[in-house]
């Protein structure tokens, strides 16, 4: 509330109505509507306001009323600025003309339906007027509360997330948001109906979602999104996805097996796609470290299991799906590289698995994200090999190695050391020596995302094996990788590789 004004100047009201039944406006909107001088409302041309209905048992004979008219709502316009011209010059007038009363000390109250700062067209006339005179905004119900309400369904539990959407986004960003959200509400339908439902199948809920339209209002429908005929949409009504916890799983008849990348590390680096899998799954399967990771969800099994039993991890999955389960099998990083996608298409290639849908999601690679720390090592023609031996002979690693290295290539190695492996990193070093200057860049990242995270620059020459383990990756920079101290003190050392390979140099 602002109150550094004259006190010769009338005060500025936004009135938050609700969602449409007057019987939802609260006490102090009913008592600010009594006591203004002005009343102030929006409407398109044809001059019917939902605002004014919803106010009007509370409206005096002596009321000035100010109808604002939109110059446009969804057709076009010749205004020079696009329809966005046009509306800013109809809030600069709109605000004009209250500014007037205001200046006579005239209290001038701007009703909206819902609430005045949700979506609403007061907000505009609160960011031309509030600086300048002593404003007051009165909360209203809003129309999410309101549609909830009518479904007679939550919208969110614990620690269950909403997200409160416009249609009006593109069907690829919807679709992005509603797959990474728990619960959702999608605003402002009528024309963009078939791009949200659209979106809302892309992301694998459709199935899930509730329509309400003109929530409390005369007209009002509710039912599934799925059955809505798109003609019928008008722009009050929204669409719903309600808490899932408690919710009953949406059965389709069969189940299937989600390998879901978790990236290198945390939440920061997990993609919509795999928030949206992780939260429709009914278990979720894994390496004991991975699904520590992901977020506990009421009525969702977990089945934790040690690192070295890939294959038996994958059948498990794979049986849950044929009992018809839906089923997340996470990995770290992307799980087609190094991780599980290769180990559940491996079985489910064979009978009695052959039938059960599977699909990958991908996520960030810790090759990527190490790169990203480091600055832009990978810039050019890059090999990712690992070092482990548990799957291959060393001979298999050397070979590839010195390929790699005698074409001239940056190097991501995984998996360079662990308790039992202690020697693949020194070997590696000193047959890549063979090809590169011992001034080469090596990037050693350790945790990259995590809370022990370090990442280091040294020269191949100096790698120290002691200093890696399981859970760094190295980076070994071509003849052509570079690095380059930044920053007003030069401390920022950062590696990259140029796109461009010198003309007439073989690798």
């Amino acid at each position: 509330m602002s109150e550094q004004h004259p006190v010769t100047t009338g005060r500025l009201y936004g009135v938050g109505l609700g969602p449409g039944d007057p019987s939802l406006m609260t006490v102090r909107a009913v008592e600010v509507i009594a006591s203004a001088d002005v009343v102030a409302y929006h409407s398109a041309r044809h001059g019917r306001s939902i605002a004014r209905s919803i106010a009007e048992r509370h409206l005096r004979p002596d009321h000035i009323e100010e109808r604002l008219v939109y110059p446009v709502t969804t057709e076009t316009t010749d205004h020079p600025g696009g329809y966005r011209g046009a509306m800013e010059e109809f809030y600069e007038e709109a605000a004009a003309r209250l500014a007037a009363h205001l200046d006579a000390g005239r209290t001038v109250a701007v009703l909206a339906e819902g609430d005045p700062l949700f979506y609403s067209s007061y907000m505009h006339m609160h960011k031309r007027l509030a600086d300048r005179y002593p404003t007051e905004v009165v909360p209203g119900v809003t129309s999410v509360s309101a549609a909830a309400a009518r479904l007679g369904e939550p919208l969110v539990e614990g620690e269950e997330v909403l997200t409160i959407l416009p249609g009006t986004l593109p069907e690829e960003e919807l679709a992005a948001r509603l797959a990474a959200t728990d619960s959702a509400v999608v605003m402002k339908l009528g024309r963009t109906f078939p791009a949200v439902r659209g979106a809302l199948e892309r992301s694998g809920r459709l199935a899930e979602a509730r329509y309400v339209e003109r929530a409390t209002m005369s007209g009002e429908r509710t039912g599934r999104v799925a059955d809505v005929d798109p003609e019928s949409v008008p722009y009050f009504s929204v669409a719903v996805l309600p808490s899932r916890v408690g919710a009953e799983p949406v059965a389709d008849g069969r189940g299937e097996v989600v390998v879901v990348g978790l990236g290198p590390a945390g939440p920061l680096w997990l993609t919509p796609e795999a928030r949206g899998a992780l939260a429709a799954a009914e278990d979720v399967v894994g390496y004991t470290t991975y699904v520590d990771r992901v977020p506990v969800r009421p009525g969702q099994r977990r089945h934790a299991s040690d690192n070295k039993v890939e294959s038996e991890r994958a059948e498990f999955a794979l049986d849950l799906a044929r009992q018809g389960r839906r089923v997340a099998v996470v990995s770290s990083g992307d799980p087609g590289v190094f991780a599980m996608a290769t180990a559940v298409l491996e079985v489910a290639s064979e009978d009695p698995y052959r039938a059960i849908p599977v699909r990958v999601v991908p996520g960030m690679t810790a090759a990527h994200a190490a790169a990203a720390r480091a600055g832009a090592p990978l810039g050019h023609d890059y090999a990712v090999v690992s070092l482990s031996d548990r799957l291959k002979p060393w001979e298999v690693i050397a070979e590839r190695l010195r390929a790699a290295a005698a074409a001239d290539l940056v190097l991501a190695l995984y998996n360079p050391g662990s308790r039992s492996r202690i020697h693949q990193v020194g070997k590696a070093r000193d047959l890549l020596l063979e090809y590169r200057s011992p001034d080469t860049p090596v990037v050693l990242a350790r945790d990259v995302g995590g809370p022990e995270e370090r990442v280091r620059v040294v020269p191949l020459g100096e790698l120290d094996p002691t200093q890696v383990d399981m859970r760094t990756l190295l980076i070994v920079g071509s003849t052509q990788t570079r690095t380059v101290r930044r920053g007003e003190t030069d401390t920022e050392e950062i590696v990259w590789t140029p796109r461009r390979y010198p003309e007439g140099r073989e690798g």
